[in-house]
């Protein structure tokens, strides 16, 4: 009987040792594969109101957030522009500890000023810090929209994480830029929200929030608008491609034209081969609207050449590839100005946590609100190793 029982199981066994094999060889070919999100559950939320003050600043504002592995710790931008308080992100601490967020769980540990590479603090109006990214250097990157009404540029600079100092800045390409006659460049309050860099390190990406002015329309109700991906290279220092992202044409609740915004406030990359997570975030008319995608660079058009979508043969252009992941609709929360988004720490069942923040825009009846998701995070080589051998847990 036991014979039998080892024979039965042999080709179980064979399969396994095969799709191993395979796999080991298809990593050794193919290093840093492709990642996708198998599965994403709401695993709780928590809140802080309008008007905490934490070492003497008003917390709020929170645009963006990155989170540092090594020290289990979150910063987060504020995109007040210097004029409640100097420039500045802080350091949070996200009690995911039993594997779940619960109110409470968000405990602010540190404040830190952005200051200029001349070390002074940025002058009001100055800067609208929106996204940020950390490094393995010690650095964040920042994004700054810029104000195009005072002809302000945006800008990405990189900022000491323990200084606030800033020690570097990416160049800008020029389609980007207000120009005097407002017939090119970034449109008011709807430039660079997202950062994020790839995990090694290698590229940085940022996205207009909506069109820039020669390229299209803002997002209107039922109307979609053609944001451009900039790619940077990291290595080089340099701006090197552009995608075009389409948003979703969204329907108003009720007809609020005159306030309807929508956009993509924030990128995550996935991996090193052009896969992120993407937000796009809806004023509707009762309420905010909130929806994660799933993005791939893959066969994307390069639009750096291309100064004018609007004036372009849109046949010629192939956007980014998007599937929806989560309309956040689902959950039955009251959502608020969700804009930013990282991969969190790792949770006790060893599947990574992912973390959206609110910017409350410092208004008493809004919040900041943090959710939190567990991510099944795969790679091709897990999933083909799933279907050689089903019976297969990692």
């Amino acid at each position: 009987m036991q014979l039998i029982r080892k024979l039965w199981k042999l080709p179980r066994i064979i399969g396994f040792g095969f799709a191993v094999i395979l796999t080991s060889v298809l990593a050794y070919i193919f290093p840093g594969t492709a990642v996708e999100i198998g599965d994403i559950d709401f695993i709780g939320q928590a809140s802080l109101p309008t008007g905490v003050i934490f070492q003497k600043t008003e917390l709020g504002g929170l645009s963006g957030i990155t989170y540092d592995s090594k020290t289990d710790l979150y910063y987060a931008i504020s995109d007040d522009r210097s004029q409640k308080s100097p420039a500045r992100f802080y350091t949070l601490k996200i009690d995911l500890s039993n594997g779940e967020l619960k109110q409470g769980g968000i405990v602010p540990v540190g404040v830190t000023t952005l200051l200029t590479e001349n070390g002074k603090t940025f002058a009001a109006g100055k800067i609208d810090s929106e996204g940020i990214a950390i490094t393995s250097k010690n650095t964040v990157f920042i994004s700054s929209e810029g104000d195009a009404g005072q002809f302000v540029n945006p800008f990405i600079k990189e900022f000491s994480l323990t200084s606030g100092k800033a020690i570097n800045t990416l160049s800008v390409p020029d389609k980007f830029l207000p120009s005097r006659d407002r017939k090119q460049g970034i449109r008011n309050n709807l430039a660079f929200e997202s950062l994020t860099i790839t995990p090694n390190e290698k590229q940085l990406f940022t996205a207009s929030e909506n069109a820039l002015i020669q390229d299209g329309s803002q997002a209107k109700p039922n109307i979609s608008t053609p944001c451009r991906i900039l790619q940077y290279n990291l290595i080089s220092q340099q701006p090197e491609k552009e995608f075009l992202y389409a948003t979703e044409a969204v329907a108003p609740v009720f007809d609020i034209s005159k306030r309807f915004a929508h956009g993509l406030p924030d990128l995550l990359a996935l991996d090193n081969q052009g896969h992120f997570l993407s937000i796009e975030r809806s004023f509707t008319g009762l309420g905010f609207s909130v929806a994660l995608f799933q993005v791939s660079l893959e066969g994307a058009t390069d639009i750096s050449n291309i100064e004018s979508i609007s004036q372009t043969n849109l046949k010629t252009i192939k956007p980014v590839q998007k599937k929806l992941l989560l309309d956040l609709k689902q959950l039955d929360l009251l959502l608020d100005n969700i804009e930013g988004l990282t991969l969190g720490a790792r949770l006790p069942d060893g599947n990574r946590s992912l973390i959206l923040v609110s910017d409350n825009n410092f208004l008493n009846l809004q919040r900041t609100q943090i959710l939190a998701f567990r991510l099944k995070i795969e790679s091709p080589l897990m999933r083909l190793l799933r279907r050689l051998t089903p019976s297969f847990k990692p």
